[in-house]
């Protein structure tokens, strides 16, 4: 294959992946968990860490029913990709990928506005038919706004960072 046909091939498994991510984040802000079985493995896991808080979520209902466990605090929500960089080995058929995000909140209970920046590191698998999915995911919270106190007022944890060839 020469090095423009390689080229053209790798950027279409770009958006190919581009367009998985950007598919999650419409499906969390229109809270549509059962559309979350469209993207991920029947297998996928979500790692958490939360910065004050970890955990692990097994397959694609666990992981709905807890997002939206959480959001219905917020009666306003909307999640935000700020930037993502994928790494893609199409002979096997597997890309790493990190994005990260923002989530635009407001609250049930006060009306107050709320932010959180987090990142997702993902493994993510084509299938025979070519279609990408999530198979494994880390996300890492790296600040949010704090519980109680002024809007502006942020929690910060530590950037989590993982190789993309290592998810």
């Amino acid at each position: 294959m020469s090095i423009e046909s390689e080229r053209v091939a790798e950027t279409v498994e770009y958006v190919a992946l581009r367009r998985l991510q950007n598919r999650y984040g419409d499906i969390v802000t229109r809270r549509a968990w059962p559309e979350l079985h469209e993207i991920m493995r029947p297998t996928c896991t979500l790692a958490l860490d939360l910065g004050d808080a970890a955990g692990q979520l097994d397959g694609p209902g666990a992981i709905g029913d807890f997002i939206g466990g959480q959001l219905e605090q917020f009666s306003f929500f909307e999640f935000v990709i700020l930037n993502t960089v994928v790494e893609i080995n199409r002979a096997v058929g597997t890309a790493g990928a990190r994005m990260y995000i923002q989530e635009l909140r407001q609250n049930v209970t006060d009306g107050r506005r709320t932010n959180a920046f987090g990142v997702y590191h993902d493994h993510v698998e084509r299938d025979a038919d070519g279609r990408w999915w999530f198979a494994r995911r880390r996300y890492g919270s790296f600040s949010r706004t704090q519980a109680l106190g002024p809007e502006n007022e942020q929690v910060v944890f530590d950037l989590p960072v993982f190789a993309l060839d290592e998810l």
